[in-house]
C-alpha cells in the first residue's frame, strides 16, 4: 500500500481525471476527500464526499471546515476543477467569461488559499492546467487564459509555500479521453469530431487515458521531491514543438 497513511484532497474528483486520481489513491491505502458540483457519480466510492462548486466562496470555506473536521491534516491537493465551452470569442457574453473565470481561476486561487494551513510541511499542491495555454485554439481562448493565469498561480505559491516544504506543481493535459472530453454542452457530433482533430494533431497520434494523467498527479505528489513551480505536460507532445 504506497499510501497508507496518506490524506488527500481532490475537487472535481467525481468523474475523469480526478476520478482516476481518486481511485489509485485510494487503491494504495490513502484516505481522500473528494468534491463534485454533483456527487451522485461518487456513490459508492470509498472516500468522504462533500458536494462543492469551486466558483463558490462559501463553498470553498465549508471545504475548509470539512476538510478540517474529516482529515485534519493533508498531504496531497489535487485542484483539478476545469469548465471550458468551444465558444468562438465573438460569441463569447460577460457570463461566459465570469463563469470560466470563477471556477478555473478565482476558484482555483481561493481553494488553494483556504486549504494551504491544512497541508502538512513537506505535503504537495498540484493544479490542472491545459495544453491549451501553449497554442492558440478556436473556441477556446476564455478557458486558455484563465488555466494560464493558474499556470503563474502555481509559481507564486511555489515561492510562498516553499519555508514550509510545501511544493506546488503543474499537470498540463492534452487531448484525454474522458466521459465530456472537458469541453460543457458540446454535442455528441461535435465531440467526435473534436477526438478526431485531436487524435491527428497529437505526435503520438491517439488521446491519453485518465490513468495517464492519474499518475503524473502521484508523481508530483508524492515522488517529485525537488520539483516546485513547475508542469508537467501529458500531451502527446502537442504542445512540446514535436514535428511528425
Amino acid at each position: 500500500m504506497r499510501y497508507l497513511g496518506k490524506k488527500a484532497v481532490v475537487t472535481g474528483g467525481t468523474h475523469g481525471m480526478g476520478r482516476a486520481t481518486v481511485d489509485k489513491l485510494i487503491a494504495q491505502g490513502a484516505e481522500v476527500l473528494l468534491t463534485g458540483r454533483s456527487t451522485e457519480k461518487a456513490e459508492g466510492v470509498k472516500a468522504h464526499v462533500v458536494k462543492s462548486d469551486a466558483a463558490n466562496l462559501q463553498d470553498v470555506e465549508k471545504l475548509e471546515t470539512e476538510v478540517r473536521e474529516r482529515l485534519q491534516s493533508i498531504d496531497l491537493l489535487f485542484i483539478n476543477v476545469g469548465y471550458s465551452t468551444l465558444t468562438p470569442f465573438p460569441q463569447a457574453t460577460e457570463n461566459d467569461y465570469d463563469r470560466t473565470f470563477d471556477i478555473n481561476t478565482k476558484g482555483a486561487f481561493f481553494t488553494a488559499q483556504r486549504l494551504a494551513p491544512l497541508i502538512n510541511d513537506g505535503g504537495a499542491i498540484v493544479f490542472t492546467t491545459s495544453v491549451a495555454t501553449e497554442q492558440g485554439a478556436e473556441g477556446l481562448t476564455l478557458y486558455a487564459a484563465a488555466k494560464a493565469a493558474v499556470r503563474s498561480f502555481a509559481r507564486g505559491f511555489a515561492a510562498e509555500l516553499a519555508p514550509r516544504d510545501i511544493r506546488v506543481n503543474v499537470v498540463s493535459p492534452g487531448f484525454i479521453d474522458t466521459p465530456s472530453m472537458g469541453v460543457v454542452g458540446a454535442s455528441p457530433e461535435t465531440l467526435q469530431e473534436f477526438k478526431e482533430i485531436g487524435d491527428r494533431i497529437t505526435p503520438l497520434k491517439r488521446h491519453g487515458t485518465m490513468d495517464e494523467v492519474a499518475d503524473a498527479v502521484l508523481f508530483l505528489g508524492f515522488d517529485a521531491t525537488f520539483t516546485t513551480g513547475s508542469e508537467l505536460a501529458v500531451d502527446g507532445g502537442l504542445g512540446q514543438g514535436v514535428q511528425v
